[in-house]
């Protein structure tokens, strides 16, 4: 796999957390997907960094992070990358996007997005996995727990899409389409201490109730994320393992 071409699609700002603990949030993906030979680069696309048109055709594959913006939303930045993933889509370049990224492939496919009608989905969450050759290849169990936090969704699939996974609380936690994209509503790449970090900056911004950081924060107490089969996951989908 050495040699291959990869970028994180950066959609929201980082923490001071984040940039001092794990070198920001480009940190984070490229802990969790690089590997040995590989390039990786960062375009922070909102802020309107977004690569040319004739550097896209050098990357194998790109990554869209999560942000704090709504999929859905018509800000230009938001715009003009739904109009690069429509792009993407038709080179048959391998996407990854998780939360914010998983909504926005849904979206510039043809889908919808909208609030979800349970509330915030803040924690470990368990996914149920539906039967697919991709879980049987790699031996995935049945379901799978990840870190969440997100009160959109994708609220009906693109035309041509697979479901993979479901929760309690959320229909479409993960999905395909055709054999290049993939999103997953949660966040595989998160540590709990990030996430501890950000329900205090939700509560502290007033974005999410006292008692529920209450809550998520207890909870995380007695459980954790499958971040080894996601991450295995996440790399043989990304490199064509699959």
């Amino acid at each position: 796999m050495g040699g291959r071409k990869f970028a994180v699609f950066l959609c929201a700002e980082n923490s001071d957390y984040v940039v001092n603990n794990y070198g920001g949030y480009y940190g984070v993906y490229v802990r969790m997907l690089k590997e040995e030979g590989e390039t990786w680069d960062e375009f922070k696309v909102a802020r309107g960094e977004f690569p040319a048109d004739d550097e896209i055709a050098e990357y194998d594959g790109f990554v869209i992070t999560g942000s704090c913006s709504d999929a859905d939303s018509n800000e230009v930045w938001i715009c003009k990358l739904v109009v690069l993933l429509r792009q993407l889509d038709a080179m048959k370049k391998k996407l990854l996007g998780f939360c914010f990224g998983h909504q926005i492939l849904g979206r510039a496919l043809g889908g919808r997005i909208g609030r979800s009608t349970t509330g915030w989905d803040i924690g470990v969450t368990k996914i149920h996995l539906q039967k697919s050759q991709i879980f049987t290849s790699l031996k995935m169990p049945h379901s799978l727990s990840v870190i969440e936090c997100h009160r959109d969704e994708v609220t009906e699939l693109p035309r041509e899409a697979e479901i993979l996974g479901w929760s309690s609380k959320t229909g479409v936690e993960m999905f395909t389409y055709r054999d290049h994209i993939m999103g997953i509503q949660g966040h595989p790449e998160y540590t709990k201490d990030i996430l501890l970090h950000l329900i205090n900056r939700l509560s502290n911004d007033s974005l999410i109730e006292v008692s529920l950081a209450k809550d998520a924060k207890l909870k995380l107490e007695t459980v954790e994320p499958d971040r080894e089969a996601w991450k295995k996951l996440c790399t043989s989908f990304l490199k064509g393992g699959l």
